[in-house]
């Protein structure tokens, strides 16, 4: 059966839907209790629920009042450049680091020390803006999985902050939307989640060094490749509490998510493949980008996404990027009205215009939902069972599409009840048409021609958790290699 979504609607609804209504053209041949068991059957045993009530809750119980408090102990250290004191209590970013780590020691507490709590960290010398030997330091915090422990999902915010100056680290700098809004926003996705479990891990990263050269993102993508990490989505929160943008908009129910098309890893060879066979909007980047827009319909309210297709915004960079170069999924997620006066300034005023990024620009109600969209798409992710792999594509000069997958075996799969394929025009930014086809590892598409559209695989757990959609071939992958030997 052919299914089409339609944006903000709830795909499996519609499938339930149309289930029930050739039923109904069939009840002259059969009686009303066949027809309620054909029903149930179709719509229990073989496909999982259409819906996951439980990321609504989960959303519902981001706080802006928490939020607030978070952001106010940011700002009250003074700054937090990455050059800043270290030996402080409280001012500084060693006064912050050493705050966040307390923070997700006492949240590790509160669930019988669900969390690791660790520091990533390595000296950084010899750079444009961080000349002399510094310590950036890492604060992450990770929620191990029951099934797949090595499946990882991040989300992140960014410590330091930085007036006019990069290089100046003495003066007040509250960095109060960037991105104190961005930390708070990951401590507080780790107290909601902590609550729970899921099959996968999830990774609570406070980064530092992000205003020096993304330094910080540098040094936890090279662990991750050193621990093995299969990092599937890396989520980077760069400003997420503001609504009231440069250009006079205020809106307080769009966000955008960036995300890159071809992957910044890809081999000539993969680029020969992708040529012929499309991928240019289908990395697993921009899936990424794509499922965390169908959660925002389906479980956040009043909250619709702005997908951006760009690695980040014009000429411009975020922590989401060092990921994305040694071949991680990654997207920034942040607010969709900017106010430059209030980001990188010197805290002032002039020609009735008071510059600097002071807590009075920060909406927490905003902060909650972009928080809660972050916490909505981790359990999502870290819910669903292991992403399809080494997913292929046939059907040339034939009237029928051929799709196959490497289905996983072993704990890791314990939760996974099947597959559901996707396909779409090329021109569609969204996933329109989808098929369950049950746990298999191949299907074939009759009378749907390869050449019309853009195909992928999602795979889907025993209660109703999706992976994004994987695009065949290389170009599409959510997998990444290992780190390189030494020499």
């Amino acid at each position: 059966m052919q299914q089409r979504h339609d944006k903000g609607q709830n795909p499996q609804a519609k499938i339930r839907k149309n289930r029930f209504s050739a039923a109904l053209l069939l009840g002259g041949l059969f009686s009303s209790s066949l027809l309620i068991a054909i029903i149930t059957t179709s719509a229990s045993a073989q496909v999982p629920p259409g819906e996951t009530p439980i990321l609504r809750e989960m959303g519902a119980k981001a706080s802006p009042e928490r939020l607030r408090a978070d952001v106010e102990k940011l700002v009250s250290f003074g700054t937090r450049h990455s050059l800043s004191e270290t030996q402080s209590e409280t001012r500084g970013i060693g006064a912050a680091r050493r705050w966040i780590e307390e923070e997700f020691n006492r949240i590790s507490k509160a669930c019988g020390n669900c969390l690791e709590v660790i520091r990533v960290a390595d000296t950084v010398s010899g750079e444009r803006r961080i000349p002399d030997p510094t310590e950036i330091v890492n604060v992450i915090a990770i929620q191990r999985g029951t099934l797949d422990p090595d499946r990882m999902v991040i989300m992140s915010g960014d410590i330091d902050s930085r007036v006019s100056d990069p290089m100046n680290a003495t003066a007040n700098s509250p960095g109060a939307n960037d991105n104190a809004t961005g930390v708070a926003g990951t401590i507080e996705a780790a107290r909601v989640l902590s609550q729970y479990r899921f099959p996968g891990t999830i990774v609570y990263a406070a980064l530092s060094g992000e205003e020096q050269g993304l330094f910080g993102g540098k040094i936890l993508a090279e662990y991750a490749l050193k621990q093995g990490w299969q990092v599937k989505a890396v989520i980077n929160n760069d400003m997420i509490g503001n609504i009231s943008g440069i250009n006079g908009v205020i809106n307080n129910s769009t966000a955008r998510v960036f995300s890159e098309g071809t992957r910044a890893t890809e081999t000539p060879e993969e680029a020969r493949i992708r040529r012929f066979s499309g991928g240019e909007v289908d990395s697993a980047s921009r899936n990424l980008a794509r499922y965390i827009d169908r959660l925002a319909d389906d479980y956040i309210p009043n909250l619709d996404v702005m997908m951006v297709y760009r690695l980040d915004r014009f000429g411009r960079g975020g922590h989401h990027r060092p990921f994305n170069d040694v071949g991680m999924p990654g997207v920034r997620i942040m607010e969709t009205n900017e106010d430059y006066t209030r980001q990188h300034q010197d805290l002032r005023r002039e020609n009735g215009i008071d510059y600097g990024d002071v807590i009075a620009g920060v909406d927490f109600a905003y902060n909650a939902k972009l928080t809660a969209l972050n916490i909505v798409t981790l359990a999502s992710l870290a819910s669903a069972p292991p992403f399809p792999s080494d997913v292929k594509i046939a059907g040339a000069v034939e009237p029928s599409t051929k799709l196959s997958w490497t289905r996983p075996t072993g704990k890791e799969a314990e939760n996974l009840a099947g597959y559901r394929v996707y396909w779409r025009l090329t021109t569609e930014p969204q996933w329109t048409f989808s098929r369950w086809v049950g746990d298999s590892d191949q299907v074939t598409l009759e009378n749907i021609v390869i050449d019309n559209y853009y195909f992928g695989v999602a795979s889907v757990s025993k209660d109703g958790f999706e992976s994004p959609v994987v695009f065949p071939g290389p170009a599409g992958s959510f997998d990444h290699g290992s780190a390189p030997e030494a020499e």
